[in-house]
C-alpha cells in the first residue's frame, strides 16, 4: 500500500485545511492510461472504488489503476521558493 512521507502529510494536510476545500477532502490520484501518467487533484471525496490511504489526517484517494502502480510506492511533497507544491514518489523503504 503506498505510504506517505512527513513532508507529504504536512503538505496535504495544509492543503486540505484551506477555507474553501470540504471537511473530509485529499490528494486523488488516478491513472491516465491514454497518457500513460498519473494526474493528483484535490478531491472533496473520493470516487466508488478509489482506496483511502490515511496518515495522520492526510488522505490520499487512489483510483484502482494508480493503487496498483504505487503499491510499494512512497508519496513524498516539497514546496518550492514560489510556493508551488510538487509531489514525487519512492520506493518504500524498510521498518527499521
Amino acid at each position: 500500500m503506498l505510504t506517505m512521507t512527513e513532508n507529504a502529510v504536512l503538505v496535504i494536510r495544509d492543503l486540505t485545511a484551506q477555507q474553501e476545500v470540504p471537511d473530509g477532502a485529499g490528494l486523488r490520484i488516478a491513472s491516465d492510461l491514454t497518457a500513460g501518467s498519473l494526474n493528483l487533484t484535490l478531491a472533496e471525496s473520493p470516487t466508488q472504488g478509489d482506496q483511502v490511504v490515511d496518515s495522520d489526517g492526510a488522505r490520499v484517494f487512489l483510483d484502482p489503476q494508480a493503487a496498483q502502480i504505487l503499491d510499494d510506492k512512497a508519496l513524498d511533497a516539497a514546496v518550492d521558493a514560489q510556493g508551488a507544491v510538487q509531489f514525487g514518489f519512492a520506493e518504500q523503504r524498510p521498518a527499521t
